[in-house]
């Protein structure tokens, strides 16, 4: 299918700011079932900088604005074609070795509870473990959104029994490294009825024989044609879409909106 991107972030500040510095990976990567159309990044006043494609995969660019600042405005649009390929990554050119997502984080450092949940799935193969911990995972937290923040833990999360997609992924990828299986997280983009006021967010698990394979436990299912893979990490703040700084003392209030939708074909 094709799907539509409207994706909108805007900064207003309560003073203007001398100027800011943002490092982006919004522009997705083609490989097998996904292949972008078209697409397009502006930035309100933006310098376009340099570009590079880092060791996952992931372009990331630059990009500068001059003070004074109160409001700036990132508008993603584009179109995609994707493939429902069972959540399994093929063809993404990337040089990170898969040992490399198997190093904890803040966020997704196991607790007791993380490591009880592993080891309950040790012994199986591991696509069947990887599955298994995804459902388990997907059991004990309840997507409820507004009961968690950006930062919270995959621990916290789990003593909750709540959060959203990016606590769903953090606890996935805790489990999962924790029994021996690299996972990184994931954000991208998926298909929605309504607007909605984030990207979404799943893991990634290597699996032998298989390579990368998706597991969105917020959705209980393996990404597919309904989703757009945009960036990685070894976390959320690790795959930021958006990173950067401001100069100035003024307070940043963040808004963001989010339409994917199915095109006419």
């Amino acid at each position: 299918m094709i799907l539509t991107v409207e994706h909108v972030t805007r900064y207003v500040y309560d003073m203007p700011m001398r100027g800011l510095v943002q490092s982006h990976r919004l522009r997705p990567s083609d490989h097998d079932g996904q292949t972008v159309l078209d697409w397009d990044v502006t930035v309100t006043d933006g310098l376009r900088g340099g570009s590079f494609r880092d060791g996952a995969g992931d372009l990331n660019e630059s990009w500068s604005v001059s003070g004074p600042v109160s409001e700036v405005e990132i508008r993603v649009s584009g179109r995609v074609r994707t493939e429902d390929r069972a959540g399994v990554l093929r063809g993404l050119r990337e040089t990170v070795r898969p040992e490399c997502y198997l190093r904890e984080t803040p966020f997704t450092r196991p607790d007791r509870e993380l490591r009880a949940m592993g080891d309950a799935v040790e012994g199986m193969p591991e696509l069947q473990a990887a599955h298994a911990l995804a459902e388990r995972v997907a059991r004990a937290i309840v997507w409820t959104p507004g009961a968690t923040d950006a930062g919270t833990t995959a621990a916290q999360a789990l003593a909750r029994g709540k959060g959203v997609c990016q606590d769903h992924a953090h606890a996935v990828i805790a489990v999962a490294r924790h029994v021996g299986i690299p996972a990184r997280y994931v954000s991208g983009y998926l298909l929605a009825e309504n607007v909605q006021d984030a990207a979404h967010a799943w893991a990634e698990l290597y699996v032998g024989g298989l390579g990368w394979v998706g597991f969105d436990a917020a959705n209980a299912c393996c990404p597919n044609a309904n989703y757009i893979r945009l960036a990685s990490g070894l976390d959320a703040q690790d795959a930021a879409p958006i990173r950067g700084s401001s100069r100035g003392g003024g307070q940043e209030t963040l808004d963001v909106t989010v339409a994917v939708r199915q095109a006419q074909q």
